[in-house]
């Protein structure tokens, strides 16, 4: 079946457009706002140093509300009453494979480092020396095709080894810990502040044959939870953080907490800019920087506790 998009421009109160348009017949409606994108943005800083700039320009003096007809007769009789009603609606015509479907053509196979291969779920690849890591990433943060990501993945092939313990937090996806795990740790824990994380990264997990005896996940604010931070425990010897300068801030004195003494801590998703910050309150909580990497306009540092030989 195809579908039409339709879009209604609104100069005054959107709710009141929606009003207006489900009283001829229209339902699911989407409201694309500025003001209510930079009210969004504004309110969870806290999760992001960055915004692609594609997204913003979408939403430039935009407000609009979006919806979908069945391009039958019954979809073309309430579009005919939207037009006679006097709106002008942008449409254009979306069929099911490309809802379902189109977004996957932006994943493929990914090398990473010297002995990964992110494959998506969808592909049948494999490459010689390479360790497959398969991956759905649906709505979740974390394919591996973002800098952060993939330094990660590189640190990890130095500090992966059998008998390492691994926490993730902030494990979108799982990508990270499941990528320890095949590089040969013998098990992993994850925390995301997403209540979908779990069940995404559990698959994601049993794609590449690895069950809940490995590897579980957690929904929860650790910074902010103290019973989550009980219950994730101690005596890790690999702990990672790809999230954002914000949060890893405030994550740096707490981060000691789950470490084993020679224990590592991995922290990405630190844009130009902010790297000094968080070089300065690794070291105030007690952390030597051991490795700087760069790569595009993100950073990733590796370090340990004062206390641990290098």
């Amino acid at each position: 079946m195809q579908w039409i998009e339709c879009s209604v421009r609104c100069d005054g109160d959107p709710e009141v457009l929606c009003d207006e348009l489900a009283g001829l017949g229209v339902d699911g409606m989407s409201v694309e706002d500025e003001r209510d994108f930079r009210e969004f943005l504004e309110n969870n800083r806290a999760y992001w140093d960055y915004v692609d700039e594609e997204l913003e320009h979408r939403f430039a003096g935009v407000s609009r509300v979006k919806f979908w007809l069945s391009d039958d007769e019954e979809g073309h009789a309430v579009l005919e009453r939207v037009l006679a009603a006097g709106y002008k609606v942008g449409q254009s015509l979306i069929a099911d494979e490309d809802w379902e479907n189109n977004w996957k053509q932006y994943y493929r196979p990914l090398p990473i480092g010297d002995r990964l291969l992110v494959v998506p779920a969808w592909e049948d690849a494999e490459e010689e020396g390479r360790v497959a890591l398969r991956l759905d990433p649906g709505l979740i943060f974390g394919t591996g095709s973002h800098a952060t990501t993939r330094m990660c993945l590189e640190t990890l092939e130095c500090l992966a080894a059998p008998g390492k313990r691994v926490l993730d937090l902030g494990c979108g996806s799982g990508i990270l810990a499941i990528g320890a795990l095949l590089l040969g740790c013998e098990s992993a824990m994850g925390c995301d502040i997403d209540p979908k994380a779990p069940d995404v990264a559990a698959e994601n997990a049993a794609l590449n044959g690895i069950g809940t005896d490995r590897f579980s996940v957690f929904a929860g604010d650790v910074l902010t939870d103290r019973g989550m931070r009980s219950a994730l425990g101690s005596g890790y010897d690999i702990v990672l953080a790809n999230i954002v300068a914000d949060v890893i801030i405030p994550l740096a004195p707490l981060a000691g907490e789950f470490l084993s003494p020679a224990g590592d801590f991995v922290c990405s998703g630190v844009i130009d800019g902010r790297q000094a910050e968080v070089e300065a309150a690794l070291r105030r909580a007690g952390f030597r920087i051991v490795d700087h990497l760069c790569e595009e306009e993100w950073h990733c540092f590796r370090c340990r506790r004062e206390t641990a030989d290098s």
